[in-house]
């Protein structure tokens, strides 16, 4: 960020963020560290999520920026500051804040391809209503409300995704701010040593949400034909992590903290698969530049549940194969990944129903 942009975020005073997942937490550092914010940020997590608690132990291990302090989690979002920090803008506690509260100013960091329908929804001055659900009157009238009061704001928007040039534009033409970046913070630390499996698969949280089948998801992970790491998604069904842990050849590695932070160091000789999923997006930005292949896995028509419409299925795989580029530091395109095994017949990459 210029020097201009410094003083502005100089002249906020106090920032204060509500963070409700370890990514949001993991950008407000990234957006703090960028002088985004005030000279003092003070992050309030919501309370009785564990895997923001193992995201704080890693981000304090690592030594947080100066100026950026953590409060006591608590179950209401705060009181806005001079500054606001938000990552879920379809939050009901979030929307309850925007609209009972008078912030002086509002920044959204990333929460997962929700953002991009976040940005679409504000464009098309519509309710931020989530993709799924059914909400009620009063949930409707809330959401409105809200969008009405994050539309008058101007927010800036911190993020990491590769927002369509027709959208930033239309985002931009609202008054709004784009702000890109490619955690610069999270590159520059240390990282400890990369799991010694050639192949590492994210895990997902489609099969809990009720989206794709138990059954055809554990298949394709048998079928793969060598050593793999595993590393699960913070809602995976505890039942069916045991049932991944028998899988022969597979190592699950309960890290916690997002994959961003336990992946960044991954060798060139090294290749993520994963179903469609924002960690796909953001690990192109982290691992492209180190010749780490990131690869989306296609889900197959048969995998999918009746409980997942075809407008979800299209925005859960909108990105998948896009290769990041990022308007400030161009990264190379991440390359093939070699075969798996020269007598597997599936490549893990496309799937085989």
């Amino acid at each position: 960020m210029d020097n201009e942009g410094r003083r502005h975020a100089a002249e906020q005073g106090q920032a204060v963020a509500w963070v409700e997942s370890p990514l949001q937490l993991l950008c407000v550092v990234e957006a703090h560290h960028a002088g985004l914010l005030g000279s003092v940020t003070t992050v309030v997590p919501r309370a009785g999520l564990p895997a923001l608690r193992l995201t704080r132990r890693e981000l304090e291990r690592l030594g947080l920026p100066g100026g950026l302090e953590f409060a006591e989690p608590a179950e209401r979002a705060p009181r806005p500051g001079r500054t606001w920090v938000v990552g879920d803008a379809f939050s009901g506690r979030v929307q309850l804040a925007l609209v009972t509260a008078v912030p002086g100013r509002t920044v959204l960091v990333d929460d997962g391809l929700a953002t991009i329908r976040l940005l679409e929804l504000l464009v098309a001055r519509r309710p931020l209503l989530r993709a799924r659900g059914t909400p009620g009157l009063g949930r409707k009238v809330l959401a409105a409300a809200a969008g009405f009061r994050l539309r008058t704001r101007r927010p800036t928007v911190f993020t990491a995704l590769p927002v369509p040039a027709g959208l930033a534009e239309a985002v931009e033409g609202t008054g709004a701010r784009l702000v890109r970046h490619d955690f610069a913070w999270l590159r520059a630390q240390p990282a400890d040593r990369p799991p010694p499996e050639r192949t590492v698969v994210l895990g997902t949280s489609l099969v809990r949400n009720g989206l794709i089948h138990r059954d055809r998801y554990l298949r394709w992970l048998e079928r793969i034909d060598e050593p793999v790491a595993y590393f699960p998604h913070r809602r995976e069904d505890p039942g069916d992590l045991d049932r991944v842990r028998r899988i022969a050849g597979l190592t699950v590695y309960d890290a916690g903290a997002p994959a961003e932070m336990t992946l960044r160091d991954l060798r060139p000789d090294q290749r993520v698969l994963s179903l469609p999923s924002t960690a796909v997006t953001s690990l192109r930005v982290l691992l492209s530049a180190r010749g780490v292949a990131v690869e989306t896995v296609d889900v197959p028509e048969d995998w999918w549940t009746a409980s997942a419409a075809p407008s979800l299925r299209s925005h859960l795989q909108r990105f998948a194969h896009e290769p990041h580029q990022h308007p400030s530091h161009q990264l190379c395109q991440a390359p093939e990944a070699p075969e798996v095994s020269r007598n597997s017949q599936h490549d893990p990459g496309k799937v085989a129903p």
